[in-house]
C-alpha cells in the first residue's frame, strides 16, 4: 500500500483549485500545507490532500513532466466516478477517457479518465470488489 506520492505543477494555486474540486466527489477533501522550511534543506514547500485523517496526495511547485505520471483515485460507487469526472471537466481537464466499464481490465472496473492542468494522467475509479464486505 502506498503512504504519499509527490508530483510536480507549474502553478500550484490552479493546482489547488483544480484538486479540490475534482477529489471532494471522491471524500478527499483534506488538506495541508507544508512549509519546506521545516524540513531537510531544499525541501519543497507541500501542499496535501486526504481522508480518514491520512493526508497522501502532495503538489510541490516545479519542472512538470506531464504525462510521466499516472494517479488513480478510488471512488466508492459508479456516481462518484461520474462525479468526479464532471468536477474535473468543469476544471478545465482534458478528457481522456470518458466514464464507463473498462471491460479491457474486468466487467466490474467502472472507471473515467482526464488530464489535469499539467497533463498529469488521473483515473478516477470504482471496482465493486474492492468494496464488498
Amino acid at each position: 500500500m502506498l503512504d504519499h506520492v509527490f508530483i510536480s505543477v507549474s502553478d500550484v494555486e490552479r493546482s489547488i483549485r483544480f484538486y479540490t474540486a475534482a477529489l471532494a466527489p471522491l471524500g478527499i477533501t483534506g488538506r495541508l500545507d507544508y512549509d519546506g522550511k521545516d524540513g531537510p534543506p531544499g525541501h519543497p514547500d507541500l501542499k496535501g490532500f486526504g481522508a480518514n485523517g491520512r493526508v497522501f496526495f502532495w503538489l510541490r511547485e516545479g519542472v512538470v513532466e506531464g504525462r510521466a505520471a499516472h494517479v488513480g483515485f478510488v471512488a466508492n460507487s459508479k456516481a462518484d466516478v461520474n462525479a468526479a469526472y464532471a468536477a474535473a471537466m468543469e476544471q478545465g481537464a482534458v478528457d481522456n477517457g470518458a466514464p464507463g466499464a473498462r471491460l479491457h481490465y474486468d466487467p466490474n472496473y467502472y472507471a473515467a479518465n482526464v488530464l489535469d492542468p499539467d497533463g498529469y494522467s488521473l483515473e478516477f475509479v470504482y471496482k465493486n470488489w474492492q468494496h464488498a464486505q
